[in-house]
């Protein structure tokens, strides 16, 4: 677990941003994210049509970035060290990890399950869990369960993993999910956080889907980049399909 208890004005929370740079971009010329005192990096960086380049943008911002690991993250280095032993989620990881330089597979290996900047505790998918599965609407019981052994300084926790953007009140405790910059569900265009002095807001950025669609086919060498392209940049799943799909996982 990391932890910097130094108290920051402002800070960014990007997540999943799987490799899609032109929606990294984006968000990262967004003059409140310029602005902020801390870029926050929850999960799920690389595994998608432009890890090398995403990862180098990233590295490029210097001591601003704060790293948190996603699942993706873990599984492309396991991919990678021969210590991935389960199916592979999708068809763009194994390829994404071969991609890595040696020292972008050490960076990655070395990402924290969470940071706490003060009261808030930033993570992928859970405090305890970078693959577990919590959703807007699952009962309190189950945040219980997720949530146990969390000291009780921790005020707020925001996460990604679900790709849907929410803030929702659990038991005086403040969940913030961040969405998702690259691989967003329930409405098009990346979505990211901003904590600040006057609380949370969730951000969406608006990007060309269409010409952000004909880079990745420009300048990816993943050879299902045109089928990628056209289920996640052209084509938007709903909320209800994801937690359609999310909710067999989410029931602990």
């Amino acid at each position: 677990m990391g932890s910097r208890l130094v108290r920051m004005e402002r800070i960014a929370v990007l997540a999943d941003v799987h490799g899609v740079l032109p929606a990294l971009e984006a968000v990262l010329a967004e003059p409140e994210v310029q602005g902020a005192d801390a870029v926050v990096l929850a999960g799920d960086i690389v595994s998608g049509p432009m890890p090398v380049e995403t990862l180098d943008v990233l590295t490029g911002l210097g001591d601003r970035v704060v790293w948190v690991r996603g699942n993706a993250d873990r599984e492309l280095v396991e991919m990678v060290r021969g210590t991935y032993d389960e199916e592979p989620p999708d068809a763009v990881s194994p390829w994404a990890a071969e991609q890595l330089r040696p020292d972008q597979v050490e960076l990655l290996a070395g990402l924290p399950l969470t940071v706490t900047i003060g009261d808030v505790l930033f993570c992928h998918a859970t405090p305890r869990d970078d693959v577990e599965m919590v959703l807007v609407d699952s009962p309190i019981s189950r945040w219980a369960q997720v949530f146990s052994g969390l000291p009780d300084e921790v005020r707020t926790v925001v996460c990604g993993h679900t790709h849907m953007p929410y803030v929702r009140q659990v038991d005086r405790r403040q969940v913030v999910n961040a969405g998702s910059v690259g691989m967003p569900y329930g409405a098009p265009g990346p979505t990211w956080a901003l904590l600040s002095e006057n609380g949370v807001q969730l951000r969406y950025t608006p990007i060309d889907a269409a010409k952000a669609a004909e880079r990745i086919v420009s300048e990816s060498a993943y050879p299902g980049r045109t089928e990628w392209v056209e289920e996640y940049l052209l084509h938007t799943y709903s909320d209800t399909e994801a937690l359609e799909a999310f909710r067999p996982r989410a029931e602990g």
